[in-house]
């Protein structure tokens, strides 16, 4: 069976993958007796966050980008089942006394990365109140502590707006940024990939902080440095902790220092600890979510298939003289699925796959690169001493003396 991945919102972390190193679909049944054939090998289905990037771990190369709930990939094909001994009968060989080998399906490491997808992201030093901003507009509960780095894994909430329209704004809370981040300081790299996937991001504010304007570009910063395209999506900052006496007396010098840094006038006061001011900047940032172009993801799982099917299609055979004596066999994909499908084991196994050699031209390659009666030629890991004669039979009886 396939191993197929589906993206799943009822999660946000990929613990439940974590745990599971080996994935396995079932390998199907043998063949029956009197020509009934077993069943087939079942698919297994993992569900993981929406968000999830999958890469091939030895390439890196993009398997799937699942960013739809519901949407699914197959990362690993099962292999096709081998025809038995009924199956491969021939005017000349009416009862074979052979069957081909099933394929080997996909074996391959690979490497998963969650980028949660949210509408917004909510960026800010740690203990700026990023936590208790989404749970004061979310029904999210994350941990909420007077210390730094309280948050040690994002979280996702849903922001109901009022409204007979119902709706709604998609939040994350991206923990642990601090100077240096995306150089691997604090916990924040490990997070900044998050921010990527976020249309718009609400830049979080400390107003009680010692410099909040050192603060603000520390973060702005980091951001550019792990992506410079961070640095040009539409954001909105919200300076916090305004029930405070002594940061509500510093708030206009502020915003007119903010304005000027950041070069427009998306800049409030809010208080996430006394809900002040929170839905109606929820608002204004739904308002600037809705005028942004839609985006279109740019990675199509089942185009990059067709494009990795059509340039192992485009393979052809080709032959290559290692060392006197020895030869290999750089095989197609027909070639290759045939070697894999034959059992050595019987002669009239092997009499075919000399045929498939004729047949394919591969044969007249060999000779052609000086390959002579006797020399070692490997092919897809296995290796045999090369004959002319296709008719293995042939070949055996004059060996056995019964054409002397």
């Amino acid at each position: 069976g396939n191993v197929i991945f589906e993206a799943y919102g009822g999660d946000n972390t990929l613990a439940r993958v974590r745990a599971r190193t080996h994935i396995r679909a079932d390998p199907g049944q043998r063949g029956q007796g009197k020509g009934c054939h077993g069943y087939s090998g079942k698919d297994v289905l993992i569900r993981v966050p929406v968000g999830t990037v999958v890469r091939e771990e030895e390439t890196d190369r993009l398997v799937a980008d699942l960013t739809t709930p519901g949407q699914r990939v197959v990362v690993a094909r099962g292999g096709q089942g081998g025809r038995g001994n009924v199956a491969l009968k021939t005017p000349q060989n009416t009862v074979p006394e052979f069957a081909e080998l099933g394929e080997k399906g996909d074996q391959k490491w690979l490497s998963l990365q969650l980028k949660l997808v949210a509408d917004v992201g909510i960026v800010g030093v740690p203990n700026a109140g990023k936590s208790t901003l989404i749970s004061a507009v979310t029904n999210a509960r994350p941990k909420i502590a007077d210390y730094p780095f309280t948050t040690i894994v994002p979280n996702l909430g849903v922001c109901q707006l009022p409204g007979a329209e119902c709706q709604t704004l998609v939040l994350a809370d991206i923990p642990g940024l601090i100077e240096g981040a995306s150089s691997g300081v604090g916990l924040g790299y490990a997070f900044l990939r998050h921010v990527e996937r976020c249309r718009v991001l609400i830049h979080l504010v400390d107003g009680s902080a010692d410099d909040p304007i050192y603060n603000y570009k520390a973060i702005e910063h980091e951001l550019e440095l792990f992506n410079p395209d961070l640095a040009k999506k539409p954001k909105v900052i919200l300076v916090n902790k305004m029930d405070l006496p002594h940061v509500r007396e510093k708030w206009p010098e502020l915003r007119e220092e903010l304005r000027k840094i950041a070069g427009h006038g998306r800049i409030d006061a809010v208080s996430a600890a006394a809900n002040m001011n929170l839905l109606p900047q929820m608002q204004k940032v739904k308002k600037l979510l809705d005028s942004l172009p839609p985006e279109e993801s740019t990675f199509d799982a089942e185009e990059e298939q067709k494009k990795q099917e059509e340039i192992e299609n485009r393979r052809v055979n080709e032959v290559v003289r290692l060392r006197h004596g020895v030869y290999q066999i750089i095989s197609d994909k027909r070639l290759a699925k045939s070697v894999a499908m034959t059992n050595f084991d019987f002669d009239e196994a092997v009499e075919r796959f000399y045929r498939i050699l004729e047949a394919t031209g591969v044969r007249k390659l060999l000779m052609d690169a000086g390959c002579k009666p006797g020399d070692t030629v490997v092919l897809e890991g296995y290796e045999f001493e090369f004959q002319p004669e296709a008719n293995l039979m042939e070949l055996n009886a004059r060996e056995d003396g019964y054409y002397d």
